[in-house]
Parts: C-alpha cells; structure tokens; sequence
C-alpha cells in the first residue's frame, strides 16, 4: 500500500521530470505505481493527473500551437485511446504487466541504440503517431512518450511543441478516462489522494517551465530511461 505522502512526492517529481523531458507524467508514474496497485486502478488515477497536467502545459505555455497537428493526432488519437482503455479490464493483469515491461525495456534500448532516429515530418506520420499514442495511452498510459517522438519531427518551437502536446494530450486522455470509468475502474481511497495530487502535479509543470532552459534535455532524458528500463525488467523477470 502507497501513502498518501507517496503519492504527493511521486506526483511533483513525476509532474516536473515528465514536463522537462517530454516523456510526460503518466510514463514515470504508472511504471512505479502500478508496482503497488492494480493497474486498472493506476492508469484512472493517473489519467486524471495526467489531465490536469495537459492542462498546465496548456497555461504555462501558452505561446504558440498548431491546430493542423492537433487535429491529426488528436482524432485518431481518441478513436485509439477509447478502444485501448477496453483492454486493461477485459485482460489478466499479468499478462498486462509482461506486456508494459517489454514496451518499456523495447523503447528504452531504442532510445540508446538509435538516439538521433527521427521520423519525416508528414501527414501520413502525424494520423500514425496519433493513433499509436491514444492506444498505449490507453492501454499502458504511457503514449507520451510515442507523442513526443512523432511530434519531434516537425521541428516545433519548444513552447509550441509543448502547448501542441498538451492539447493533444488532453483530447486522448479525456477518451481514455472516460472507458475506464464506462469500464467499472472506481479510485475508492484514492479519491483524496487524488484531490491533494492534482495541485501538486501544476507545481511540477511549473518547475519544469523554471529549469527547462537550465538542464541539458537530453542527458536527463538518458537518466530518467535507465529508471523506466529498471522499472521495465522488473515486470518482465520478477
């Protein structure tokens, strides 16, 4: 069982890592909270403060955005998200977990064996990232971190890039929640966790604003994908 405490911490430092590194919220927390509770319950919890921190992105950069992008990840994205977020009930949750242990310790290695790998920036690629995103997202709540990779290739100003994702974001995010919930996913005593949660993940966004232009990206990128490559063998092995 995870304290109140524990999820306070978790979700201020998952809130500015995720922010600063473009991996997003839910990719650190829902490797580490699921460990503790179920994973149909973690990825509602989740969801929410995941919400709630595309809208921070949304507020604190504010620069910029581009509604072609949104539009083609975000359509496809939800249509995605919607039937991905069926599978967490309707499948064994080990199997599950097998499952996200190896997304993570896949796209880890990817991320060190092919480092400077981008995607050619296209419409065809934005309709495959949004709809690649909505499904882990749903599924996993981790598709942030396949958001990013497509939206990279479109070479966004970083505000920009930012405020697109968080829209974007909060289009998939809200379809997946509201399965979760069609679904009988209920929070019980996470529900005031979850009201002490949500202001500290806009502290986080609002940190990660404060050191982004501070902190060399992609080295702390590389560290936060050591952990999530841990956390990764640990569902695989253990």
């Amino acid at each position: 069982m995870v304290s109140y405490l524990g999820l306070i911490l978790l979700t201020l430092v998952a809130s500015t890592i995720g922010t600063m590194t473009g991996f997003g919220t839910s990719t650190i927390m829902v490797p580490i909270l699921s460990i503790f509770l179920p994973l149909p319950a973690t990825l509602l919890f989740v969801g929410i403060i995941h919400w709630f921190s595309d809208i921070w992105k949304m507020v604190l950069f504010k620069k910029g955005f581009n509604w072609k992008l949104i539009l083609l990840f975000g359509i496809p994205g939800i249509i995605a998200a919607f039937l991905g977020a069926k599978l967490p009930v309707s499948l064994p949750e080990a199997l599950l977990e097998r499952t996200l242990g190896l997304f993570l310790v896949a796209y880890v290695a990817f991320l060190f064996l092919k480092p400077h790998w981008k995607i050619k920036a296209s419409s065809s690629s934005a309709l495959l990232g949004g709809t690649l995103s909505g499904f882990f997202s749903g599924v996993f709540g981790v598709g942030g971190v396949i958001r990013s990779t497509f939206l990279t290739a479109f070479n966004l100003d970083k505000s920009v890039f930012l405020f697109t994702s968080g829209v974007i974001g909060l289009l998939i995010d809200s379809s997946r929640i509201v399965q979760y919930f069609l679904s009988g996913v209920t929070l019980g005593f996470l529900l005031i966790a979850l009201l002490l949660c949500i202001p500290v993940s806009f502290l986080g966004a609002y940190l990660a604003k404060k050191f982004l232009d501070k902190v060399s990206q992609e080295r702390f990128r590389l560290y936060v994908a050591a952990g999530l490559f841990l956390v990764g063998l640990n569902y695989l092995f253990l």
